[in-house]
């Protein structure tokens, strides 16, 4: 039997709803529920492929806020992060290998290449990881846990660079992947996502740097990938999201207003702010075929056209 969300459905931080994003792969969709239900749907019908438990499966406990990792397609295979990381076969739902067990984390794993190899990185709550895709082999890991049990973010690698952040004034770091091992070239406490990523854009890194239930100051914060040495900081969108189109910075504030400003390292300039939401806005927007697609933390679905 599943144990109840007592801790995740009802917070007086989350009002419920799933934290994973659908995986659409080909005429597929997979999804991961808070509770560990792991699903393949056929994208026509809605009907049920195959399903997991991965609390079952994996012999995991239930992390506090769930699971949320998305699915992440790497051939004939998904991965995911689940206080394993764990890989099956999408097709049939067959697992074909998963990691020792550690404190789960709430992002995503990433891909890259190394010296002809598939590499994944994964961020738990306890570590940085780098782990052979074909066999589950780590390769080697760097301590990086978090005081609240709450690492919440994906890790954004560009060439041999890996960068991973973490709130509650734990901080980021970026390390370069050797080949055999992870090397650190810096960490610092400028930039502390506290469950959303930040987004690189030609050498540089815009993310909200703050938690959302401390009672700090929370600030978008422009930083040189390779770095670490902070461009700008800017106040009043609260912990928000973000998400980069048509080479612009396009972000839901904390509270539910869109803002539109250039993504530039030089200076922080805003061109636009309206009204979208109310409620808390914690999710990132979807920006499709001239649309803007939102929700806030209850489920209010929102859509708005842009202007031609």
């Amino acid at each position: 039997m599943v144990p109840s969300l007592s801790l995740c459905i009802g917070n007086n931080l989350h009002e419920g709803g799933p934290g994973a994003t659908p995986t659409i792969d080909k005429d597929r969709v997979y999804t991961v529920g808070r509770e560990g239900q792991l699903f393949c749907f056929e994208a026509k019908t809605g009907k049920i492929i195959w399903k997991k438990n991965l609390q079952d499966d994996l012999e995991v406990i239930l992390p506090e806020w769930g699971f949320t990792s998305s699915a992440y397609v790497l051939n004939d295979d998904i991965l995911l992060e689940a206080g394993r990381v764990a890989s099956y076969n999408k097709l049939t739902g067959e697992k074909n290998w998963q990691t020792t067990d550690h404190q789960a984390g709430y992002g995503s794993v990433a891909e890259f290449e190394s010296a002809g190899k598939t590499l994944i990185s994964s961020f738990d709550c306890d570590a940085l990881r780098v782990i052979d895709a074909e066999t589950g082999e780590e390769l080697d890991s760097v301590e990086w846990s978090s005081p609240f049990r709450t690492n919440s973010t994906t890790p954004i690698i560009h060439d041999d660079l890996i960068y991973i952040s973490a709130g509650y004034n734990v901080g980021c770091g970026l390390f370069r992947w050797t080949g055999t091992k992870l090397e650190e070239v810096y960490r610092n406490r400028q930039m502390r996502n506290h469950f959303n990523n930040s987004i690189l854009l030609d050498g540089h890194l815009y993310g909200f740097d703050g938690n959302s239930n401390l009672g700090r100051v929370v600030q978008l914060t422009c930083m040189n990938l390779k770095t670490g040495e902070v461009a700008w900081k800017q106040r009043g969108l609260g912990c928000g999201s973000l998400m980069i189109a048509d080479g612009k910075l396009l972000s839901l504030t904390e509270k539910g207003e869109l803002v539109l400003a250039k993504a530039s390292p030089n200076q922080y300039e805003e061109l636009a702010r309206s009204s979208f939401l109310d409620g808390r806005c914690w999710t990132v927007p979807l920006f499709l075929n001239g649309r803007i697609y939102g929700r806030n933390a209850a489920g209010t679905l929102k859509v708005v056209s842009l202007p031609d």
